[in-house]
């Protein structure tokens, strides 16, 4: 059955050979109007199209009021290919919400995870908005990168403040050294983990703390 479903998902050579024409340079493929970003733009509204047509006939709202489509608006969306303008479908009673991209939703999940996976590293603001911009020519505000990170930084804050069992059985304590970057070098600073095995017997990390030696 896995292989049956592989064998139906596999793109012929003869579309991809008729895709890549006139595809001579990298930014033919990769570029702001290349193959990349085109086949993104087509599969998302192809998409949001699908989401629209079973909003209108599966669901109470398109069967009971008779909703109907109510042409397009238009949305940029940032994603790791670069920004994509896309037509999204629109009905007459406002009650559509995709699920692929969400309403006012102006990132893929998969930048999301590039900023922070750049954040993890220790860049600044400034750093991954260069980053992006040479990486996937995709201009990112400070304020988005902001609204990103600080989802991260509340985690942690909630991480930091949630009660500790009163017992655990077994405490020890482990030390890492790793390399990280600040002020324009690359450092080496030891982080200190405390661990422990609660009552259930699950090993659970009760702090980490971050040395200079």
């Amino acid at each position: 059955m896995k292989e049956d479903r592989q064998e139906k998902l596999k793109i012929s050579n003869d579309l991809l050979d008729a895709m890549l024409v006139g595809v001579k340079t990298q930014d033919d493929l990769w570029g702001k109007d290349g193959i990349i970003t085109q086949l993104n733009k087509a599969l998302l509204e192809r998409i949001l199209n699908a989401e629209m047509d079973f909003h209108l006939d599966n669901t109470h709202e398109g069967r009971a009021t008779g909703n109907t489509r109510n042409g397009y608006g238009k949305k940029t969306l940032k994603s790791n290919f670069g920004s994509i303008e896309l037509s999204t479908p629109r009905d007459r009673h406002s009650t559509f919400e995709p699920q692929i991209i969400p309403k006012r939703s102006t990132k893929t999940a998969i930048l999301e995870d590039a900023i922070l996976s750049l954040y993890a590293k220790g860049m600044t603001t400034r750093d991954i908005q260069a980053t992006l911009q040479d990486l996937y020519h995709v201009d990112v505000s400070a304020s988005l990168i902001s609204k990103v990170t600080d989802v991260v930084n509340e985690e942690v804050e909630q991480w930091r403040d949630r009660p500790l069992e009163a017992v655990y059985p077994v405490v020890w304590l482990d030390g890492l050294v790793v390399k990280v970057h600040q002020d324009h070098q690359v450092l080496n600073k030891t982080i200190y983990l405390a661990l422990a095995i609660n009552m259930d017997g699950y090993k659970e990390l009760l702090g980490i703390w971050i040395s200079e030696h």
